[in-house]
This record gives C-alpha cells, structure tokens and sequence, in this order.
C-alpha cells in the first residue's frame, strides 16, 4: 500500500482522484503497477492489471481508493478486477463519490473476491483531502497562504512587501502553488503586485496552477501580466455590489480545479474565513518585527475573543529563516 500510495500522490488527476494501484502475485512479487492520471485516461487498477498480464490470476491488488463501480469515460474497474482473476483486493478508502461509496466494495465482495478495507485508510485521506472534501460538499478544498512579519503585518503603511520572507521561504511557497489546481486572489493584489501566480522553480514540468481572480465592479488593469495566462475571473452578479463567495467557488470547483491555494490579499482571506471556506493555513512569518500597524493578515474587525476561529497546528519549522506554520481548520 505504501508503493500505490507514492504511485497516486505524484500525479495530478483532478477533478478526479489521485488513486494508486500496485499488484502482487501469488508468490508476493510485484508484477504491475498503475496511478491515474486524469479524466478519460485509464485508471490506475487498469494500468495495473496491463502490466501484471497473466500473472494477476491468483494476485492480490493494494489499491488506495475504492475502485469504481460506473460507466464514466471508461468502464467499470470491479469489471477489470473480476475479469482478471485477482483474489483479493486490499482498499484503503471508501471513495465518496456517490455513484460508487461502498457499491465497488459489495461488487468485488459479491463476485467472490476477498477484500480488505482500511489499510492506510488515513494517509489515503490526506493524498487527496481536496477530492475528498469536494465530493463532500461541492466545494474546492482551499489552502490559504499568507507571509507575515512576526507581528501579523503582511506590508507596510505605504503598501510594500517586496520581500517580507527570504527567497527560500518564497521558493517553499512556490511548491504550494505546484501542489494546486489553482491560485485564488483579489483584484487588489493584480494592481498593487501585477502577479503572476504561476510556478517558479528551476526545472518545475508539471503542470502551471490555472490563475483565478475574485473582482468587484471595477475593471482590471489591461496591462497586467496575468491576463495573459487565461485566468478564471469572478464577477459580482448582476445588481450586487460584490462577488458571492459560495457560488463563485462551486464555479471554480465545477471548473475542475479542486484544491485552490489562496494568496490574498487581506480583504479577500477576511471574506472567505468569516465565510467558513477556508480549510488549510500556511503561515510565513519572517524573522522581522514590524513594530506597528501596517497592513494586517485580514482586513476585518475583530470584535470580541469568541470570534476568532480555532485550528490544529499539524506541523511547524523553519523554512529560510522564516517560521512555517501548518494548520487546518478545526
């Protein structure tokens, strides 16, 4: 399971899963391997099955999501399973999705195939908490990403930033934005840093974050460099004054793009943390002091203490000089 799990997380499937397949035969030896790669590509359990041949006769397969039950773009893989001869399957987790959850685990059950459910059923989780999280609620998973002085100023009085964190807290970041399907941000942030949010690390092939811009009514600037790389704009609807958050990001999410990195600015991340839409926070805070107040993390009001929002800190370190704090929201 550890294989099909490193199979599935170097790909970039979305909208659909990242799934992991890695079969064994009789004899314990591995004898094929699969990950998916994206819509209308065969699935991993397929790819596998290819490789293996003859040998899956016998085999056990150690696949990371329960493997489909329906007619998409390609046939059922319970069919592909039976059909070749595997005994037994061993499933990490349940896929939500609602035309399979539990129906791929009954099928391979019912056709007299052992299976074993659960085995790495939380790293599974946390391959692909975005796809987990949309099938959910029909929403993107969002990471929001803010770089801050000690102090939570995120720039000065007179609106620089340039840089807070050192050139390898930013390449860190950088890897966040590899890490997504997308780059959120407010149409403040394309006047005042004209970015744009693409991946900027020597060597980086994969695939560029589909740009996405939340806008009130005013125009964007027509020179800025990120219109050039085809970004996904949000505009009010028509008679409101602003964007809809929750509407506008079923759009992003309908959009394919499932697990969004946003990176602000402060009027933005206010919104959509008051709205509950945030479910990741990466912090960035340099080692510097700001000394006063300048422009904050949120650009909102905090009345009183029983609104602030609690978090679980999963990890923090020192990435270039900066303390990098991971956390979701609880």
């Amino acid at each position: 399971m550890t294989l099909s799990l490193e199979l599935a997380r170097a790909a970039h499937p979305h909208p659909n899963p990242r799934v992991g397949a890695a079969i064994v035969d009789r004899a314990g030896t591995l004898v094929g391997t699969g990950s998916h790669q994206g819509p209308g590509s065969l699935h991993a359990e397929v790819l596998a099955i290819r490789e293996a041949g003859e040998a899956t006769h016998g085999s056990t397969m150690y696949v990371t999501l329960e493997p489909c039950a329906h007619h998409g773009r390609t046939p059922p893989c319970t069919d592909a399973i039976v059909a070749a001869g595997i005994t037994r399957v061993v499933v990490a987790a349940e896929d939500p999705d609602e035309r399979v959850s539990g129906l791929g685990l009954t099928l391979l059950r019912e056709a007299g195939i052992e299976v074993t459910f659960g085995v790495s059923e939380r790293e599974a989780h946390d391959l692909d908490p975005a796809y987990f999280h949309h099938r959910r609620t029909g929403l993107p998973y969002l990471t929001l990403k803010v770089a801050a002085t000690l102090d939570g100023q995120t720039a000065a009085a007179d609106g620089t930033s340039q840089w807070i964190t050192s050139q390898t807290a930013r390449m860190d970041g950088h890897l966040l934005r590899a890490e997504s399907d997308a780059v959120m941000v407010g149409a403040g942030t394309i006047r005042v840093d004209d970015p744009l949010l693409d991946v900027r690390i020597e060597e980086y092939e994969g695939p560029q974050p589909v740009p996405v811009i939340v806008r009130g009514r005013q125009p964007l600037p027509e020179g800025a460099r990120v219109l050039g790389r085809d970004p996904l704009v949000l505009e009010p609807a028509h008679g409101e004054a602003s964007v809809d958050l929750r509407a506008a990001l079923k759009t992003v999410a309908d959009s394919g793009l499932l697990d969004v990195l946003v990176e602000g600015g402060p009027t933005l991340s206010a919104s959509l943390l008051s709205g509950g839409f945030v479910n990741r926070f990466v912090f960035y805070l340099a080692p510097s002091i700001a000394g006063g107040a300048g422009r904050g993390m949120f650009n909102a009001p905090f009345r009183t203490l029983t609104d602030r929002h609690q978090v679980r800190i999963r990890d923090v370190r020192e990435v270039g000089g900066a303390l990098k704090i991971d956390a979701e929201e609880i």
